[in-house]
């Protein structure tokens, strides 16, 4: 692709770095900002540079929060006794989209995957082990959702989970398999996903 600018050019290929957007989108995005008053590029500059600095993650859930503890962990309505177990932020948005759960989430931050050389200790699984643990006896967890995407990877992580919570006394369950197998969590429609949360199966490791 030829550029009548290198400023175009170095615009180009620093919004082609983002994931979905090809050389042509980039192109077509760059040209649009061009086209807007100097003010539109600043605010989304800022906005941006904002995000990256000052953006915290949720001490307790390890969701993206503004403060050190997400509005979700401190809802007053919130079922406290319920933890949905997700493999990334997305997946989320994706549950809370579909208004079908009033319970907390536990972002683990990817799945066990050995080709990848993701092993168990670079997720947030011991975190959701103390956090149990520390439960006070008034909000006790209960019952732990596992939400991950049904792969390989995914299942292994279920199954890692399972037997660490199995001598906890924890159910554990997983969202029905509404969710095609292969499918990530976060592309999936909402009604399905919702169907998938409320008709959970029990999980097990045996």
């Amino acid at each position: 692709m030829n550029f009548p600018s290198k400023l175009i050019e170095n615009a180009v290929n620093e919004i082609s770095r983002l994931p979905g957007i090809g050389k042509k989108t980039a192109l077509r995005l760059a040209l649009h900002l061009l086209k807007q008053r100097e003010t539109v590029s600043e605010t989304l500059a800022h906005s941006i540079l904002t995000l990256r600095k000052e953006v915290k993650y949720c001490k307790v859930c390890h969701n993206i929060s503004d403060s050190e503890i997400c509005s979700i962990c401190t809802g007053m309505k919130r079922d406290k006794s319920l933890i949905c177990v997700v493999e990334d932020i997305p997946d989320v948005l994706a549950i809370e989209n579909t208004s079908q759960y009033n319970g907390l989430y536990h972002v683990l931050g990817g799945v066990i995957s050995p080709i990848q050389g993701i092993g168990p200790d670079e997720l947030k699984i011991e975190s959701l082990i103390s956090r149990i643990n520390a439960s006070p006896s008034d909000e006790k967890v209960e019952e732990v959702i596992l939400a991950l995407s049904t792969t390989m990877e995914g299942d292994t992580t279920s199954f890692y989970i399972t037997r660490k919570l199995k001598t906890m006394g924890i159910k554990v369950s997983t969202i029905a398999r509404g969710i095609p197998v292969g499918g990530e969590l976060e592309y999936t429609d909402e009604v399905t996903l919702g169907r998938s949360i409320l008709t959970r199966i029990n999980y097990s490791a045996d």
